[in-house]
């Protein structure tokens, strides 16, 4: 294979023209400002988000294969190593979010004192310890990403059997801790939009939503990078398969999560609660759910259930795609109804917010994947792969 057509310059151009359009989404974002600086916050509060948790996501997956210790991880470890270094640099992209605190956040705004229900939740709920928590939130997943890392290039310095271990034992605390802050961080940036509404089980709901999308992301671009050295040596049919099995199964988590919160609520009947569900269920907005159930959930449950589609990397490559784009349409769906209630609105700011933080975020993780060998080459565990090759 020539050197003009290896996974070093395919991702070099990949990052290449992420970057052109983030530049695009960029200036489309600095126009929308100018015409309407409200939207333009709720915009880019939706593309914020959904790339965020992509990051979130990817840090989540990697802590997990530490812990259990699958050979499925050891072809996405860099893919989501890298995904996990990005979460870092969102902490700047935070800013237009803290500046835009008052506009996208009810509770933030000077009237917030009339109304007792978001008063009596102000020690929590406020525009300081909001931002303080945020910080902290950064400062967590920048401290097991960093660390994670510094033991992965070790191993691939020294191949030292010891830094399993080491990563082993940093991960199994590091999985509880980072679930914890993940779960609070999607609280504080997206439920708190509407505070007089409450769940306690939505922040675990989104967070299965991000690693479902990170899985979706980093198997579709194994599969696309699995033609060439070294993964063509490494990665078999049987662990496309398992990556397959492993998405599947977080992909029933958010659907039983996010079913067990309408069935709670919906029974309760409660007042305070209801109206979250009926701004999402009626109207246009009721359509944008039914499109989730059926491709977020239904079409992808039937696919993922054929062994023939898990087993061919063509065939799951189709589905990894599915999931990366309903993964936008749930967001946005969980995110515009606290702006505009029952009426189905879209502006062409949110798919300019989309393009221009997915083009950053894009470019930073094609040029982070890019920094390492694509596969950790002196983890022992990589010996003893299945023989069978990746069936296209």
């Amino acid at each position: 294979m020539s050197p003009t057509d290896s996974p070093q310059v395919r991702i070099s151009q990949w990052q290449r023209q992420a970057m052109l359009a983030g530049f695009a989404g960029i200036l489309l974002c600095v126009v929308g400002l100018i015409l309407d600086r409200d939207q333009f916050f709720r915009s880019y509060l939706f593309g914020y988000i959904y790339w965020t948790a992509m990051g979130i996501g990817c840090l989540g997956i990697l802590l997990l294969n530490h812990v259990v210790g699958g050979k499925w991880g050891l072809p996405l470890r860099r893919f989501v190593e890298a995904g996990s270094r990005t979460v870092p640099y969102m902490a700047v992209l935070f800013i237009p979010v803290v500046l835009g605190m008052k506009i996208l956040y009810p509770w933030a705004r000077q009237e917030a004192i009339h109304d007792a229900n978001i008063v009596s939740k102000s020690g929590y709920l406020n525009p300081a310890f909001f931002t303080i928590r945020a910080i902290f939130y950064f400062a967590i997943f920048f401290l097991y990403s960093r660390l994670l890392t510094k033991y992965s290039d070790e191993q691939d310095r020294t191949g030292d059997d010891r830094l399993i271990g080491k990563m082993r034992a940093l991960s199994a605390p590091g999985l509880v801790v980072a679930t914890l802050v993940a779960t609070f961080a999607f609280i504080d940036w997206v439920m708190s939009l509407e505070p007089h509404w409450f769940s306690t089980i939505y922040g675990a709901m989104f967070l299965m939503g991000a690693v479902v999308e990170a899985f979706a992301l980093t198997i579709a671009l194994l599969i696309i990078l699995v033609r060439f050295e070294p993964l063509r040596e490494y990665v078999k049919e049987q662990h496309i398969h398992d990556l397959g099995n492993l998405m599947f199964a977080f992909m029933i988590l958010w659907a039983y999560t996010s079913f067990s919160q309408y069935l709670i609520i919906w029974a309760g009947n409660l007042p305070e609660e209801v109206p979250w569900y009926v701004n999402r269920l009626t109207g246009g907005w009721g359509w944008v759910a039914l499109t989730i159930v059926a491709f977020h959930f239904a079409t992808p449950f039937v696919l993922l259930l054929m062994r023939g589609i898990k087993r061919r990397a063509d065939r799951l490559l189709k589905v990894c795609i599915l999931l990366v784009i309903i993964r936008m349409l749930d967001v946005y769906w969980l995110t515009e109804p606290a702006f505009f209630g029952r009426h189905l609105h879209f502006s062409w700011m949110d798919l300019a917010a989309l393009l221009a933080v997915g083009g950053i975020w894009l470019s930073l993780y094609f040029r982070e994947l890019n920094t390492r060998p694509l596969v950790p080459l002196r983890d022992p565990r990589l010996a003893g792969a299945p023989r069978e090759t990746v069936a296209f």
